[in-house]
Protein backbone atom coordinates (compact mmCIF):
# COMPACT_ATOMS: atom_id res chain seq x y z
CA UNK A 1 0.00 0.00 0.00
CA UNK A 2 1.79 2.97 -1.19
CA UNK A 3 1.61 6.16 0.96
CA UNK A 4 0.71 9.43 0.22
CA UNK A 5 1.19 12.84 1.81
CA UNK A 6 -1.48 15.48 0.25
CA UNK A 7 -0.60 18.16 3.43
CA UNK A 8 1.29 17.78 6.40
CA UNK A 9 3.55 19.88 8.67
CA UNK A 10 6.60 18.48 10.63
CA UNK A 11 7.16 19.85 14.09
CA UNK A 12 5.13 21.36 16.62
CA UNK A 13 2.31 23.00 15.44
CA UNK A 14 0.94 26.23 17.29
CA UNK A 15 -1.38 27.58 14.43
CA UNK A 16 -5.10 26.42 13.44
CA UNK A 17 -5.09 24.80 10.33
CA UNK A 18 -7.58 26.63 8.11
CA UNK A 19 -8.92 23.80 6.43
CA UNK A 20 -11.70 21.19 7.07
CA UNK A 21 -12.31 17.56 7.09
CA UNK A 22 -16.14 16.35 6.23
CA UNK A 23 -16.88 12.94 5.88
CA UNK A 24 -19.56 11.75 3.70
CA UNK A 25 -20.71 12.98 0.24
CA UNK A 26 -23.95 13.00 0.64
CA UNK A 27 -26.58 16.06 0.64
CA UNK A 28 -25.42 17.15 4.12
CA UNK A 29 -21.82 16.55 3.85
CA UNK A 30 -22.06 18.88 0.11
CA UNK A 31 -23.96 21.46 2.22
CA UNK A 32 -21.54 21.89 4.65
CA UNK A 33 -18.51 22.03 2.57
CA UNK A 34 -20.33 24.19 -0.43
CA UNK A 35 -20.67 26.72 2.93
CA UNK A 36 -17.21 26.56 4.17
CA UNK A 37 -15.38 26.55 0.80
CA UNK A 38 -17.64 29.48 -0.13
CA UNK A 39 -15.99 30.94 3.13
CA UNK A 40 -12.39 30.42 1.20
CA UNK A 41 -11.69 27.70 3.47
CA UNK A 42 -9.95 24.59 1.82
CA UNK A 43 -12.20 21.54 2.23
CA UNK A 44 -11.35 17.75 2.29
CA UNK A 45 -14.50 15.77 1.58
CA UNK A 46 -14.29 12.37 1.65
CA UNK A 47 -16.49 10.01 0.19
CA UNK A 48 -16.44 5.87 0.61
CA UNK A 49 -18.82 5.43 -2.45
CA UNK A 50 -17.50 5.74 -6.01
CA UNK A 51 -19.56 9.31 -6.65
CA UNK A 52 -21.31 11.94 -4.24
CA UNK A 53 -24.75 12.24 -4.03
CA UNK A 54 -25.48 9.46 -1.16
CA UNK A 55 -28.99 8.34 -0.52
CA UNK A 56 -31.19 11.22 -1.96
CA UNK A 57 -29.70 10.17 -5.54
CA UNK A 58 -31.64 7.54 -5.30
CA UNK A 59 -34.73 8.64 -4.75
CA UNK A 60 -37.20 9.91 -7.39
CA UNK A 61 -39.10 12.80 -5.70
CA UNK A 62 -38.86 14.94 -2.29
CA UNK A 63 -41.22 15.82 -0.08
CA UNK A 64 -44.28 17.83 0.57
CA UNK A 65 -43.45 19.67 -2.98
CA UNK A 66 -42.98 16.45 -5.31
CA UNK A 67 -39.72 18.23 -6.34
CA UNK A 68 -37.07 15.89 -8.36
CA UNK A 69 -34.52 14.68 -6.00
CA UNK A 70 -31.55 14.78 -8.68
CA UNK A 71 -32.43 17.91 -10.26
CA UNK A 72 -32.27 19.31 -6.96
CA UNK A 73 -29.19 17.35 -6.04
CA UNK A 74 -26.90 16.93 -8.94
CA UNK A 75 -25.83 20.91 -9.46
CA UNK A 76 -24.69 21.02 -5.77
CA UNK A 77 -22.66 17.45 -6.74
CA UNK A 78 -21.20 19.37 -9.77
CA UNK A 79 -20.45 22.35 -7.49
CA UNK A 80 -18.76 20.87 -4.89
CA UNK A 81 -16.73 18.33 -7.13
CA UNK A 82 -15.51 21.34 -9.30
CA UNK A 83 -15.42 23.91 -6.29
CA UNK A 84 -11.51 25.17 -6.07
CA UNK A 85 -11.36 25.04 -2.46
CA UNK A 86 -13.00 21.28 -2.08
CA UNK A 87 -10.55 18.09 -2.62
CA UNK A 88 -13.06 15.49 -3.28
CA UNK A 89 -11.60 11.97 -2.15
CA UNK A 90 -14.30 9.30 -3.75
CA UNK A 91 -13.53 5.50 -2.71
CA UNK A 92 -12.01 6.69 0.18
CA UNK A 93 -12.39 6.26 4.13
CA UNK A 94 -10.94 7.64 7.11
CA UNK A 95 -9.10 5.54 9.11
CA UNK A 96 -7.45 7.58 11.94
CA UNK A 97 -7.09 11.10 13.25
CA UNK A 98 -4.76 12.37 16.10
CA UNK A 99 -4.47 15.76 18.11
CA UNK A 100 -7.08 18.25 19.22
CA UNK A 101 -9.90 20.98 17.80
CA UNK A 102 -8.03 23.39 15.78
CA UNK A 103 -5.15 20.93 15.04
CA UNK A 104 -6.11 17.62 14.05
CA UNK A 105 -3.86 15.06 11.84
CA UNK A 106 -6.08 13.18 9.34
CA UNK A 107 -5.42 9.27 7.85
CA UNK A 108 -7.62 8.54 4.90
CA UNK A 109 -7.45 5.71 3.16
CA UNK A 110 -8.36 5.95 -0.67
CA UNK A 111 -9.29 3.02 -2.48
CA UNK A 112 -7.84 2.29 -5.96
CA UNK A 113 -10.29 2.80 -8.35
CA UNK A 114 -8.25 1.46 -11.13
CA UNK A 115 -9.43 3.93 -13.55
CA UNK A 116 -7.69 7.86 -13.78
CA UNK A 117 -10.62 9.72 -13.32
CA UNK A 118 -9.17 12.80 -14.36
CA UNK A 119 -8.42 11.31 -17.99
CA UNK A 120 -11.82 9.35 -17.92
CA UNK A 121 -14.65 10.88 -19.83
CA UNK A 122 -17.44 8.92 -19.18
CA UNK A 123 -17.90 7.73 -22.85
CA UNK A 124 -19.20 4.46 -21.46
CA UNK A 125 -17.27 2.84 -24.11
CA UNK A 126 -15.72 0.06 -21.88
CA UNK A 127 -18.70 -0.38 -20.80
CA UNK A 128 -20.41 -1.93 -23.81
CA UNK A 129 -17.27 -3.78 -24.46
CA UNK A 130 -16.81 -5.34 -21.05
CA UNK A 131 -17.24 -9.17 -21.24
CA UNK A 132 -18.35 -9.88 -17.47
CA UNK A 133 -22.11 -9.10 -17.29
CA UNK A 134 -24.81 -10.30 -14.51
CA UNK A 135 -22.96 -8.71 -11.71
CA UNK A 136 -25.51 -7.21 -9.02
CA UNK A 137 -26.24 -3.66 -9.16
CA UNK A 138 -26.50 -3.15 -5.55
CA UNK A 139 -26.72 1.16 -6.00
CA UNK A 140 -30.44 -0.20 -8.31
CA UNK A 141 -31.17 -2.16 -4.76
CA UNK A 142 -30.35 -5.35 -7.18
CA UNK A 143 -33.34 -4.91 -9.46
CA UNK A 144 -30.68 -4.24 -12.01
CA UNK A 145 -27.04 -6.11 -13.36
CA UNK A 146 -23.98 -3.89 -14.18
CA UNK A 147 -20.71 -4.89 -15.30
CA UNK A 148 -17.25 -5.32 -13.92
CA UNK A 149 -16.35 -2.07 -15.16
CA UNK A 150 -19.44 0.54 -14.61
CA UNK A 151 -20.27 3.99 -13.88
CA UNK A 152 -22.75 4.37 -10.51
CA UNK A 153 -25.38 6.10 -12.25
CA UNK A 154 -26.53 8.39 -14.82
CA UNK A 155 -25.87 11.23 -13.38
CA UNK A 156 -22.90 10.20 -10.93
CA UNK A 157 -20.10 12.97 -10.14
CA UNK A 158 -17.30 12.31 -11.02
CA UNK A 159 -18.40 11.05 -14.21
CA UNK A 160 -15.94 8.27 -14.35
CA UNK A 161 -16.01 4.71 -14.39
CA UNK A 162 -14.60 2.13 -11.45
CA UNK A 163 -13.40 -1.31 -12.28
CA UNK A 164 -15.17 -4.15 -9.79
CA UNK A 165 -11.61 -5.79 -8.25
CA UNK A 166 -13.82 -8.56 -7.47
CA UNK A 167 -15.63 -9.34 -10.35
CA UNK A 168 -12.99 -8.42 -13.45
CA UNK A 169 -11.30 -11.07 -14.76
CA UNK A 170 -7.78 -8.99 -15.82
CA UNK A 171 -7.18 -8.60 -12.02
CA UNK A 172 -8.31 -11.76 -10.71
CA UNK A 173 -6.25 -13.80 -13.36
CA UNK A 174 -4.32 -11.79 -15.83
CA UNK A 175 -6.69 -11.92 -18.48
CA UNK A 176 -8.94 -9.98 -20.56
CA UNK A 177 -7.93 -6.11 -20.35
CA UNK A 178 -10.70 -5.56 -22.86
CA UNK A 179 -11.43 -1.90 -21.05
CA UNK A 180 -7.84 -0.76 -21.47
CA UNK A 181 -7.60 -1.60 -24.78
CA UNK A 182 -10.81 0.58 -25.84
CA UNK A 183 -10.00 3.31 -24.02
CA UNK A 184 -8.83 6.06 -25.61
CA UNK A 185 -8.06 8.32 -23.08
CA UNK A 186 -5.89 5.72 -21.55
CA UNK A 187 -7.35 6.07 -18.28
CA UNK A 188 -7.61 2.60 -17.49
CA UNK A 189 -4.82 1.63 -14.66
CA UNK A 190 -4.67 -2.18 -13.87
CA UNK A 191 -1.38 -0.84 -11.78
CA UNK A 192 -2.92 1.32 -9.29
CA UNK A 193 -2.93 0.99 -5.60
CA UNK A 194 -4.42 1.83 -2.69
CA UNK A 195 -3.13 4.97 -0.72
CA UNK A 196 -3.11 6.51 2.70
CA UNK A 197 -3.35 10.45 2.40
CA UNK A 198 -2.38 12.04 5.40
CA UNK A 199 -3.47 16.08 6.26
CA UNK A 200 -3.82 18.73 8.50
CA UNK A 201 -7.46 19.86 9.40
CA UNK A 202 -8.84 22.27 11.66
CA UNK A 203 -11.99 20.94 12.15
CA UNK A 204 -14.15 17.94 11.08
CA UNK A 205 -17.54 17.50 10.27
CA UNK A 206 -19.10 13.65 10.35
CA UNK A 207 -21.83 13.07 7.57
CA UNK A 208 -22.34 9.83 7.08
CA UNK A 209 -25.95 9.20 6.71
CA UNK A 210 -27.43 5.69 7.27
CA UNK A 211 -28.32 2.10 5.99
CA UNK A 212 -31.82 0.82 5.02
CA UNK A 213 -32.94 -2.15 7.34
CA UNK A 214 -33.50 -5.44 5.81
CA UNK A 215 -36.88 -6.65 6.23
CA UNK A 216 -35.98 -10.37 5.59
CA UNK A 217 -35.46 -11.50 9.13
CA UNK A 218 -39.13 -10.50 9.85
CA UNK A 219 -40.85 -13.15 7.91
CA UNK A 220 -44.35 -11.73 9.05
CA UNK A 221 -43.86 -9.01 5.83
CA UNK A 222 -43.03 -12.03 3.37
CA UNK A 223 -40.30 -9.97 2.11
CA UNK A 224 -38.22 -12.67 0.03
CA UNK A 225 -40.60 -15.23 -0.15
CA UNK A 226 -43.26 -13.10 -1.94
CA UNK A 227 -41.86 -11.36 -5.27
CA UNK A 228 -44.26 -8.59 -4.92
CA UNK A 229 -43.26 -7.57 -1.67
CA UNK A 230 -40.53 -4.42 -2.01
CA UNK A 231 -38.78 -1.89 0.01
CA UNK A 232 -39.44 1.51 -0.18
CA UNK A 233 -36.11 2.14 -1.78
CA UNK A 234 -36.72 -0.68 -4.16
CA UNK A 235 -39.37 1.54 -5.27
CA UNK A 236 -37.78 4.22 -5.32
CA UNK A 237 -35.52 3.09 -8.37
CA UNK A 238 -38.80 1.73 -10.11
CA UNK A 239 -40.66 4.96 -10.49
CA UNK A 240 -37.79 6.15 -11.21
CA UNK A 241 -37.02 7.21 -15.26
CA UNK A 242 -33.90 6.40 -14.83
CA UNK A 243 -34.43 3.01 -12.67
CA UNK A 244 -34.28 -0.07 -13.65
CA UNK A 245 -37.50 -0.51 -15.20
CA UNK A 246 -36.95 3.08 -16.60
CA UNK A 247 -39.89 4.77 -14.47
CA UNK A 248 -42.66 1.68 -14.91
CA UNK A 249 -44.23 0.57 -12.07
CA UNK A 250 -44.13 -3.67 -12.40
CA UNK A 251 -44.44 -6.57 -10.09
CA UNK A 252 -41.33 -8.43 -9.83
CA UNK A 253 -43.36 -11.74 -10.65
CA UNK A 254 -44.90 -11.46 -13.92
CA UNK A 255 -44.01 -7.40 -15.07
CA UNK A 256 -47.29 -6.61 -15.03
CA UNK A 257 -49.05 -3.33 -13.66
CA UNK A 258 -50.49 -3.59 -10.13
CA UNK A 259 -54.07 -1.98 -9.82
CA UNK A 260 -54.08 -1.35 -6.25
CA UNK A 261 -50.55 -1.45 -3.52
CA UNK A 262 -50.36 -1.58 -0.29
CA UNK A 263 -47.79 0.54 1.73
CA UNK A 264 -47.52 -0.90 5.34
CA UNK A 265 -45.19 1.83 7.63
CA UNK A 266 -42.81 1.14 10.83
CA UNK A 267 -41.65 -2.14 9.56
CA UNK A 268 -38.55 -2.61 12.09
CA UNK A 269 -38.79 0.56 13.74
CA UNK A 270 -40.21 1.16 16.80
CA UNK A 271 -40.29 -1.96 17.56
CA UNK A 272 -37.70 -3.10 20.23
CA UNK A 273 -37.31 -6.92 19.40
CA UNK A 274 -35.78 -5.52 16.02
CA UNK A 275 -33.63 -3.12 18.29
CA UNK A 276 -35.17 -0.28 16.83
CA UNK A 277 -37.40 1.18 18.90
CA UNK A 278 -37.37 4.62 17.21
CA UNK A 279 -39.28 6.38 14.87
CA UNK A 280 -37.36 6.74 11.42
CA UNK A 281 -39.06 10.53 11.24
CA UNK A 282 -39.61 10.28 7.74
CA UNK A 283 -41.58 7.28 6.53
CA UNK A 284 -45.02 8.73 7.09
CA UNK A 285 -44.33 11.81 4.48
CA UNK A 286 -42.26 8.86 2.27
CA UNK A 287 -45.17 6.16 1.89
CA UNK A 288 -47.68 9.20 1.23
CA UNK A 289 -45.14 10.75 -1.50
CA UNK A 290 -44.89 7.31 -3.15
CA UNK A 291 -48.68 6.15 -2.91
CA UNK A 292 -49.17 9.84 -4.82
CA UNK A 293 -46.43 9.22 -7.34
CA UNK A 294 -48.45 5.82 -7.58
CA UNK A 295 -51.54 7.82 -9.08
CA UNK A 296 -49.33 9.92 -11.22
CA UNK A 297 -47.97 7.03 -13.20
CA UNK A 298 -51.02 4.78 -12.99
CA UNK A 299 -54.55 6.26 -13.50
CA UNK A 300 -57.18 4.81 -11.66
CA UNK A 301 -54.52 2.57 -9.10
CA UNK A 302 -55.69 1.97 -5.95
CA UNK A 303 -53.44 2.95 -2.90
CA UNK A 304 -53.64 2.00 0.99
CA UNK A 305 -51.44 3.45 3.64
CA UNK A 306 -51.29 0.79 6.73
CA UNK A 307 -50.17 3.03 9.65
CA UNK A 308 -49.78 3.07 13.49
CA UNK A 309 -49.62 6.79 14.32
CA UNK A 310 -49.50 9.37 11.64
CA UNK A 311 -46.72 11.72 12.14
CA UNK A 312 -46.91 15.06 10.08
CA UNK A 313 -45.93 17.35 12.01
CA UNK A 314 -43.30 19.56 9.98
CA UNK A 315 -43.96 22.60 7.90
CA UNK A 316 -46.19 21.60 5.08
CA UNK A 317 -46.55 17.96 5.69
CA UNK A 318 -50.45 17.97 6.95
CA UNK A 319 -51.82 19.69 4.32
CA UNK A 320 -49.27 17.30 2.02
CA UNK A 321 -51.24 14.32 3.80
CA UNK A 322 -54.48 15.96 3.27
CA UNK A 323 -53.64 16.67 -0.21
CA UNK A 324 -53.21 13.05 -0.48
CA UNK A 325 -56.33 11.97 0.71
CA UNK A 326 -58.39 13.92 -1.40
CA UNK A 327 -56.60 15.00 -4.69
CA UNK A 328 -55.04 11.04 -4.90
CA UNK A 329 -57.51 9.29 -3.05
CA UNK A 330 -55.13 7.36 -0.83
CA UNK A 331 -56.90 5.72 1.82
CA UNK A 332 -55.12 5.59 5.05
CA UNK A 333 -55.82 2.48 7.98
CA UNK A 334 -54.95 3.27 11.30
CA UNK A 335 -53.20 -0.34 11.39
CA UNK A 336 -50.58 -2.81 11.98
CA UNK A 337 -50.02 -4.97 8.89
CA UNK A 338 -48.46 -7.93 7.67
CA UNK A 339 -48.07 -10.45 4.86
CA UNK A 340 -49.60 -13.69 4.79
CA UNK A 341 -49.65 -15.86 1.84
CA UNK A 342 -50.08 -14.84 -1.39
CA UNK A 343 -53.08 -15.93 -3.68
CA UNK A 344 -52.26 -18.65 -6.51
CA UNK A 345 -51.64 -15.13 -9.09
CA UNK A 346 -49.23 -14.06 -6.96
CA UNK A 347 -50.95 -11.30 -4.71
CA UNK A 348 -50.04 -10.59 -1.06
CA UNK A 349 -52.53 -11.08 1.17
CA UNK A 350 -52.74 -8.28 3.94
CA UNK A 351 -53.71 -9.18 7.36
CA UNK A 352 -54.58 -6.16 10.02
CA UNK A 353 -57.14 -4.61 12.32
CA UNK A 354 -59.99 -2.57 12.59
CA UNK A 355 -61.61 -2.12 15.43
CA UNK A 356 -60.52 -5.26 17.13
CA UNK A 357 -61.46 -7.20 14.38
CA UNK A 358 -58.69 -9.21 12.18
CA UNK A 359 -59.64 -8.20 8.32
CA UNK A 360 -57.48 -9.78 5.21
CA UNK A 361 -57.24 -7.82 1.91
CA UNK A 362 -55.57 -8.53 -1.30
CA UNK A 363 -53.13 -6.57 -3.29
CA UNK A 364 -51.36 -6.25 -6.11
CA UNK A 365 -47.94 -4.98 -4.85
CA UNK A 366 -46.93 -4.16 -1.09
CA UNK A 367 -44.27 -1.62 -0.12
CA UNK A 368 -42.46 -2.17 3.19
CA UNK A 369 -41.47 1.59 4.47
CA UNK A 370 -38.25 -0.17 5.92
CA UNK A 371 -36.97 1.68 8.84
CA UNK A 372 -33.36 3.73 8.14
CA UNK A 373 -30.31 2.35 10.33
CA UNK A 374 -27.11 3.50 11.34
CA UNK A 375 -24.08 2.80 9.20
CA UNK A 376 -22.58 -0.61 9.70
CA UNK A 377 -19.67 1.45 9.39
CA UNK A 378 -20.22 4.12 12.66
CA UNK A 379 -18.24 2.22 15.10
CA UNK A 380 -15.32 2.00 13.76
CA UNK A 381 -15.52 5.45 12.33
CA UNK A 382 -16.55 6.48 15.96
CA UNK A 383 -13.58 4.35 17.50
CA UNK A 384 -11.23 6.45 14.78
CA UNK A 385 -12.42 9.83 15.75
CA UNK A 386 -12.75 8.95 19.04
CA UNK A 387 -16.16 10.16 19.60
CA UNK A 388 -19.19 8.07 21.52
CA UNK A 389 -22.25 6.50 19.98
CA UNK A 390 -25.07 6.18 21.46
CA UNK A 391 -27.79 3.14 22.57
CA UNK A 392 -29.13 2.82 18.87
CA UNK A 393 -25.36 3.35 17.72
CA UNK A 394 -25.98 6.80 16.08
CA UNK A 395 -22.92 9.39 16.88
CA UNK A 396 -24.19 10.77 20.01
CA UNK A 397 -24.91 14.41 20.13
CA UNK A 398 -23.38 16.23 23.34
CA UNK A 399 -26.99 18.21 23.69
CA UNK A 400 -29.82 17.97 21.68
CA UNK A 401 -31.17 21.31 22.07
CA UNK A 402 -27.93 23.79 23.15
CA UNK A 403 -25.35 22.27 21.15
CA UNK A 404 -26.95 19.67 18.55
CA UNK A 405 -24.55 19.20 16.28
CA UNK A 406 -21.72 19.09 18.67
CA UNK A 407 -20.29 15.35 19.22
CA UNK A 408 -18.62 14.51 22.10
CA UNK A 409 -15.18 15.45 20.92
CA UNK A 410 -14.65 19.19 20.69
CA UNK A 411 -13.66 20.44 16.89
CA UNK A 412 -15.90 17.22 15.81
CA UNK A 413 -19.42 17.99 14.55
CA UNK A 414 -22.33 16.37 12.92
CA UNK A 415 -25.16 16.70 10.43
CA UNK A 416 -28.00 14.66 8.79
CA UNK A 417 -28.99 11.20 9.53
CA UNK A 418 -25.66 9.82 11.05
CA UNK A 419 -26.52 11.70 14.48
CA UNK A 420 -30.11 10.58 14.40
CA UNK A 421 -33.32 10.51 12.46
CA UNK A 422 -33.78 13.65 10.70
CA UNK A 423 -34.80 14.48 7.10
CA UNK A 424 -33.70 16.20 3.95
CA UNK A 425 -34.40 19.81 5.06
CA UNK A 426 -33.24 18.67 8.59
CA UNK A 427 -29.90 17.19 7.37
CA UNK A 428 -29.36 20.12 4.74
CA UNK A 429 -29.85 22.84 8.16
CA UNK A 430 -27.49 20.53 10.09
CA UNK A 431 -25.07 20.66 7.28
CA UNK A 432 -24.87 24.78 6.85
CA UNK A 433 -25.16 24.53 11.16
CA UNK A 434 -21.91 22.00 11.37
CA UNK A 435 -20.23 24.26 8.96
CA UNK A 436 -20.74 27.42 11.18
CA UNK A 437 -18.95 25.41 13.96
CA UNK A 438 -15.97 24.57 11.79
CA UNK A 439 -15.60 28.30 10.95
CA UNK A 440 -15.99 29.54 14.02
CA UNK A 441 -12.78 26.92 15.56
CA UNK A 442 -10.48 27.91 12.60
CA UNK A 443 -11.39 31.46 13.39
CA UNK A 444 -10.46 31.00 17.08
CA UNK A 445 -6.46 32.53 17.90
CA UNK A 446 -4.95 29.49 19.70
CA UNK A 447 -5.26 25.73 19.61
CA UNK A 448 -7.15 23.73 22.30
CA UNK A 449 -4.70 21.02 23.81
Amino acid sequence: MEKAEVASRKGKRTEIEKSVLVIGGGIAGIQASLDLADKGVIVHLVEKEPSLGGRMAQLDKTFPTNDCSICILAPKMADCYGHPNINVMTCSEVVGIEGSKGNFSVQVLKKARFVDENLCTGCGECLEKCPTKGIQNKWEQGLATRRAIYIPYMQAVPRAAIIDPENCRFLKEGKCGVCKKVCKREAVDYDMKDAILEFDVGAVVVATGFDVWDPTSSTEYGYGKNPNVFTAMEYERIINAAGPTHGHIQRRSDGSEPKSIAFIQCVGSRNIQTGHPYCCSVCCMHSTKEAMLATEHIEGIRSTIFYKDMRACAKGFNEYVERAKNDYKVQYINSDATVQGSTSAGNPIVSYDVGGKSQQKEFDMVVLATTLVPSEKNKALAKALGIELDEFNFFKVRDHVFDPVDSTRPGVYLAGYCAGPVDIPESVAMGSAAAAKAMEDLMERKVYA
